[in-house]
């Protein structure tokens, strides 16, 4: 069975509830989806997933617990990291709920694509899905033309372990993949775990953990792989970042110079901002519009309505803010 997963929690119920109806939209028919639980806040989510019978909230604790200590012992190998995260937050370990998008290879689709919380979807997914005839592994996005947030760039023994040109072919986005059940399980994890205590750990980039490892475990295992963004014909190929500024919307479809985007990914827009837009406040960021219309899809009259200019929301804080913030009295 094909399905499509995510990542929640109740901190990303709006964008979750503007995933799933543009999934029900672009499909237009029952499309089953699994939802991976980022941590137990959940309560939110639970109930709307409820609603939806399609759509499943993932319960397998033993896959759970399972990723959970695979990713500890991952960053126990790494030289620096956890001493580095407990001076930012005081704990050991980094956002490990962000790893739970892995529970999909043990999850209830044979083949699946996954999606960031914070991602529309564009088109139906035919092609991507079509792909894994073929591949392990596909992706559509251009991160590999900034490794920064994949790996430790300083790292002597990066281009050690991996050649340039197998760095920029393979290197991809977790926000969006496509992969297959079982593709990874106890003993890749356990040849890769070896690899990184022999010292390779040091090149993976702590302050995007899943992303980091991800990479790691797809390019040090060797499956096969393929980014549609190099395989697609340049005429075919699209954008899929919110960064681009010059996509078009027609019914709330996004297209890259007369081509329909396969998804869109509001990287970079945290999940505060879609939170205050929907509580009223009059939060602006790129294709606002498109992220409104799915999220009140089912419920038009609760859309909020503002007739004033909108408050970017990476404009910079006012004085006022930044005394507070001096001071400590707010973040």
């Amino acid at each position: 069975m094909d399905g499509i997963c995510t990542l929640a929690n109740d901190r990303v119920y709006d964008q979750l509830i503007a995933l799933l109806n543009s999934i029900e939209a672009i499909y237009g028919r029952p499309m089953p989806v699994c939802v991976y639980p980022y941590d137990d806040n959940t309560t939110q989510i639970a109930a709307e997933i409820a609603r939806r019978p399609h759509v499943q909230l993932y319960d397998n604790q033993e896959s759970i617990r399972q990723w959970d200590e695979f990713v500890r012992r991952v960053w126990d190998t790494h030289p620096t990291a956890q001493a580095n995260w407990q001076k930012v937050n005081g704990d050991k370990y980094y956002r490990v709920g962000t790893h739970r998008r892995y529970c999909a290879f043990d999850g209830p689709f044979d083949r699946f694509v996954y999606m960031d919380a914070d991602t529309l979807l564009m088109s139906p997914l035919d092609e991507i899905f079509a792909r894994l005839d073929k591949y392990d592994w596909v992706v559509y996005d251009f991160q590999y033309k900034d490794l920064s947030h994949v790996y430790d760039l300083s790292s002597p023994k990066l281009v050690e372990i991996f050649t340039t040109a197998e760095l920029e072919a393979k290197a991809f986005c977790s926000g969006f993949y496509a992969s297959k059940k079982g593709v990874f399980n106890s003993q890749n994890q356990e040849m890769l775990l070896e690899k990184l205590r022999q010292g390779e750990a040091e090149i993976l980039y702590p302050m995007a953990p899943d992303q980091t490892v991800l990479n790691y475990m797809v390019m040090r295992s060797g499956i096969s792989h393929c980014n549609l963004s190099y395989e697609l014909a340049e005429e075919q190929k699209t954008g899929c970042c919110v960064t681009s500024t010059h996509f078009t919307s027609q019914d709330n479809i996004l297209y890259d110079q007369g081509k329909r985007l396969t998804y869109l990914h509001y990287i970079g827009v945290k999940s505060r901002f879609f939170e205050q837009l929907c509580a009223g406040n009059n939060v602006g960021f790129p294709y606002r519009d498109e992220f409104l219309h799915y999220r009140y899809l089912h419920e038009p009259n609760q859309r909020p309505q503002f007739t004033t200019k909108p408050k970017a929301y990476n404009a910079p804080p006012s004085l006022g803010t930044k005394i507070l913030r001096k001071l400590g009295l707010k973040n």
